[in-house]
């Protein structure tokens, strides 16, 4: 039903190189991509205890049986394996020999930076974007967007996000955490990723995060990583330079799926959106997200900041190319306000001739060229930034 933008760069990558590694969030749609994309090649799930059993104590009889390769779904089941995969690929080369697919970012990294390096490609799989959505004429109005997030399965079937997403969490706590560390305070823990959801595109201020959760900043910062490595939040770093003043340091934190944000937050129908007081944070969390996928989908590493100086400037995004950056400010308003870019302005005054552009990405639906700036909705985010490139 959807069609990925990442396709034809998971085609290309295996054409060059023996193994392609997918990553992203559980439910991504990383399986379906890759059985559709090699749908000659054999698939093997991992999460099946006889085909992980096999994988760990057999590994050379186990990657015989696939002498021209397969599709082996959530390898981080069997890290070791990428070891004895290692070995096969240089025994005998051949382009796009095998596809694997990994749910958690950092172990999974690890490990196939140790045992593949040069050997494959990385690719990332998130949740279903603004513009994958609009291709497959889903409801791309900005409250349903928020509300129901990019997870395929919520779309395909039609599915109540709220139930999906719940699911989805819970899940996650009980089965995925279990995985990477003991998670003793449970309820302490859902509280703090809730709080986390409540600071939606707020500077990140782990101290104050622990004082409110009651636990100690050791484990918050430890809580912050594990909602990393399994796709539940990423940080977008501050932008630094030698500009004659003083920088914020810290970072802030954005969710993998504004869905599961929303829900985290309690918004558990798309008619608690227009009044609610964190529509503003969801919609930057969206529209940040939007050109994160529209980048990983291309295949690219995206490099992403925000400003913000001890003055108070302040621009919720900033792009790097080459030399140039160019200031984005997000305004989830239908319509334009006078100031709405005043203080991306004055970045610029600060900034001078490293600036190449200004950019407006706010709630309406017109492309507007002003004189200072371009205003853009967030379904236009993809076609500009292929533009930008």
């Amino acid at each position: 039903m959807f069609q990925r933008h990442i396709q034809p760069v998971l085609l290309a990558r295996a054409s060059a190189l023996p193994v392609v590694t997918v990553t992203g969030p559980r439910q991504s749609g990383k399986t379906t991509l890759c059985r559709a994309s090699f749908p000659d090649k054999p698939y093997v799930n991992l999460e099946r205890p006889d085909n992980r059993e096999f994988a760990r104590s057999d590994p050379k009889a186990f990657l015989a049986q696939w002498a021209e390769g397969a599709v082996l779904d959530e390898i981080q089941r069997v890290p070791e394996l990428l070891s004895w995969i290692q070995a096969e690929v240089d025994e005998h080369p051949a382009h796009g020999r095998f596809i694997l697919t990994g749910s958690h970012q950092f172990d999974l990294g690890h490990h196939v930076s140790q045992s593949l390096a040069g050997r494959t490609a990385l690719l990332r799989l998130l949740p279903l974007s603004v513009a994958e959505l609009k291709d497959a004429g889903a409801d791309t109005s900005i409250d349903t967007l928020i509300h129901a997030g990019g997870y395929p399965r919520i779309h395909a079937d039609k599915l109540d996000p709220a139930v999906v997403l719940g699911d989805y969490f819970e899940t996650y706590v009980q089965r995925d955490l279990r995985e990477l560390v003991e998670i003793r305070h449970v309820a302490q823990f859902e509280k703090f990723v809730r709080l986390v959801a409540g600071r939606v595109g707020q500077i990140l201020n782990m101290q104050s995060l622990a004082s409110d959760v009651g636990v100690s900043g050791h484990t918050v910062r430890e809580w912050t990583s594990l909602l990393e490595t399994s796709y539940i939040v990423f940080r977008l770093p501050p932008w630094f330079a030698n500009i004659g003043k003083r920088l914020i340091k810290s970072p802030k934190l954005y969710f993998y799926d504004t869905g599961l944000a929303a829900w985290l937050m309690g918004i558990t129908r798309r008619s608690h959106l227009p009044s609610h007081p964190l529509r503003g944070a969801l919609f930057e969390n969206l529209a940040i997200l939007e050109v994160s996928k529209t980048l990983h989908n291309a295949g690219l590493r995206p490099d992403l900041h925000f400003f913000r100086d001890s003055t108070g400037n302040e621009a919720d995004l900033l792009l790097e190319f080459g030399s140039e950056v160019e200031l984005v400010e997000i305004k989830s308003a239908q319509t334009i306000a006078g100031d709405a870019m005043r203080t991306a302005l004055s970045i610029r005054r600060l900034l001078g001739d490293r600036v190449k552009a200004c950019t407006l990405i706010y709630g309406g639906e017109a492309v507007q060229s002003r004189s200072d700036f371009t205003a853009r909705p967030v379904e236009t985010i993809r076609s500009w930034l292929e533009r930008e490139r």
